[in-house]
């Protein structure tokens, strides 16, 4: 008993990368799968979370045997300059690419959040003062107290989803049915979308970064790994039962109110509320989503949803940048300091960028969101395959991969490719679709 309470004061990197993907592409995520196709999707959550799991591990091990972040591993494993050089830049592309990604759905949460309780203010003045916010806190470098008290939050909002879930006399058998039967929606382009996304909202590239970084200052004794791992199964397990719970709440009481209906011909789908509105799944907001949290809290489910939201979108919004900042600087073999002026120019650039992208692209929040879930989820297994090459490097001795870790590794990286293979053209068509608006 002494030594369980032992590895629980040790809890934090783990903790850490299940705050970092409980944000608001989760919440959006899991509330339109759950939504569109019930229970259907959870096997998806599952598997997400055991991979998670099998990657952050991995990832953790690598940094405390190493002591060196993933990005200073990959740099240092290559010795070929050519290909070194290649590797190099396919890692900044795919940071690059998927930190925007993720950082265009943090600050489109924060403005699902605030739009929730005062729809009435425009999205552009929301993204300037979130993205404002953000930039000093990251600028300054003191963002410890802030980071605990958005935390926090975002925890609050996830017990509420779960005891909101046991109260709304869910479905248990669609429940087990839907966490062991895989299946992808066949009829249904929104719940295929949030197949892929599911996946991508879970197994978060920029995490395997800041996992080995911060595992490595936390636990200088190789012999330590055994507390990394507990950190990470349990850390990140609790994160996948509260993704579920999110998916559980709006299976119950959002999917009843999911028809189709025809608009100039054509069929569309989404949810007809109580009221008689009909609204897309693309137009969903966090004013619907909130209903999923009615059974437990009534009229204030939209200020803990708006809140919720809020708060796990600037804190998500804070983490993506320093994240790429980190890993290209690991990578780029400049360092890690947080005053030092390329770590600023990398997180301002994604900062940026995210920003920008949310305000070109932002007037459709919900299906903003699912799109960069969803190009993370493609830029996988790009990650997944330095992660275990590194996990297999000599130098780690004894605390080097062994044959289960890498099967699981290479089925976890074929099966999120035939994920992405089947939703290629939905994706396609609603990143077109987004652009063009």
């Amino acid at each position: 008993m002494s030594k369980v309470i032992e590895k629980l004061k040790n809890v934090g990197p783990g903790a850490l990368v299940a705050a970092g993907f409980v944000g608001p592409g989760t919440v959006t995520t899991c509330t339109v799968s759950g939504a569109s196709v019930g229970y259907t999707m959870l096997w998806a959550l599952v598997f997400a979370t055991v991979a998670t799991i099998i990657f952050q591990e991995m990832a953790a091990r690598v940094g405390i045997a190493s002591q060196k972040g993933l990005g200073e591993n990959i740099r240092d494993h290559i010795p070929n300059p050519v290909l070194k050089g290649l590797a190099i830049a396919i890692v900044i592309i795919a940071i690059f690419i998927g930190n925007v990604a993720y950082e265009t759905g943090n600050i489109t949460g924060g403005i699902l959040g605030i739009q929730a309780v005062a729809p009435g203010i425009p999205m552009g003045a929301i993204v300037v003062v979130v993205g404002l916010l953000a930039a000093v806190v990251m600028f300054i470098g003191h963002y410890n107290l802030i980071e605990k008290v958005l935390t926090a939050i975002v925890v609050f909002m996830g017990v509420v989803f779960l005891v909101t879930a046991l109260a709304s006399n869910p479905d248990w058998g669609a429940i087990v049915s839907g966490m062991f039967t895989p299946q992808l929606p066949t009829n249904n382009s929104t719940g295929l979308m949030t197949a892929i996304g599911l996946v991508g909202t879970t197994i978060v590239p920029y995490n395997l970064f800041l996992h080995a970084s911060s595992a490595a200052e936390r636990w200088k004794d190789p012999e330590q790994i055994s507390d990394a791992r507990f950190d990470a199964v349990l850390s990140i397990a609790l994160g996948g039962i509260i993704s579920m719970a999110i998916l559980v709440c709006a299976a119950a009481n959002l999917h009843p109110l999911w028809t189709t209906w025809e608009v100039d011909g054509a069929t569309v789908a989404g949810i007809t509320t109580a009221a008689g509105d009909q609204i897309t799944s693309a137009k969903i907001n966090g004013q619907v989503m909130a209903l999923a949290l009615t059974p437990l809290l009534g009229d204030w489910s939209t200020w803990m949803i708006g809140l919720g939201l809020l708060a796990a979108g600037f804190s998500s919004a804070i983490t993506a940048p320093l994240s790429a900042a980190y890993a290209v600087n690991g990578v780029l073999g400049w360092g890690k300091g947080l005053k030092d002026a390329k770590f600023k120019i990398v997180w301002a650039i994604v900062l940026v960028c995210g920003c920008c992208m949310a305000i070109a692209w932002g007037k459709s929040p919900t299906q903003l969101i699912l799109v960069a879930q969803a190009a993370n989820a493609i830029l996988l297994p790009i990650m997944a395959f330095f992660v275990i090459f590194c996990a297999n490097g000599k130098d780690l001795g004894k605390f080097k991969n062994h044959a289960f870790a890498n099967i699981a590794g290479v089925i976890i990286i074929v099966v999120t490719l035939f994920i992405c293979y089947r939703n290629m053209t939905n994706f396609l068509t609603s990143l077109q679709t987004l652009i063009g608006m």
